[in-house]
């Protein structure tokens, strides 16, 4: 990720994706806020870890359709203390982008606060599975593979 980083990113803090209570418990970790630490130690940028606050305990994404993935995390981000985003540049970091929906709503709720600007970065993006280049190649070709037989 790190080698992937645009050449002229302009921030001033960094903003791991957070995880409600209830999950971090359960997982035990937030993979976006280990992302975010091992980027801010490269980027020598400070990375948030309290002022942005997942409130409500949603469903996980993963298990939801795209339109209950654009309700579910309908005002379940909050920002503790606006003065910590004011007229900063944030980085925001999460690990999966699906929908974009978790990463719209915090950026929502971060431009609220007054920050100058948000961009995201991710890990990784998921893709609909019939997009995988080599299952359109296989698909294309099954044919001329079965009609090959003797």
């Amino acid at each position: 990720m790190i080698r992937a980083l645009p050449e002229r990113l302009e921030t001033d803090l960094i903003v791991p994706v957070p995880l409600h209570p209830s999950r971090l418990r359960t997982r035990e970790f937030n993979q976006s806020l280990s992302i975010a630490d091992r980027l801010g130690r490269y980027l020598m940028r400070p990375v948030s870890t309290t002022d942005l606050v997942r409130e409500v305990a949603t469903e996980p994404q993963t298990s939801l359709t795209r339109s209950e993935r654009l309700r579910n995390l309908r005002r379940a981000f909050r920002v503790r203390d606006t003065e910590a985003f004011a007229g900063r540049r944030v980085l925001l970091i999460d690990d999966v982008f699906t929908t974009g929906t978790t990463l719209n709503e915090c950026a929502k709720v971060l431009h609220a606060a007054g920050a100058a600007s948000v961009t995201a970065l991710t890990l990784a993006r998921t893709i609909d599975s019939s997009l995988i280049p080599d299952r359109i190649l296989a698909a294309r070709h099954a044919w001329s593979f079965m009609s090959a037989r003797p």
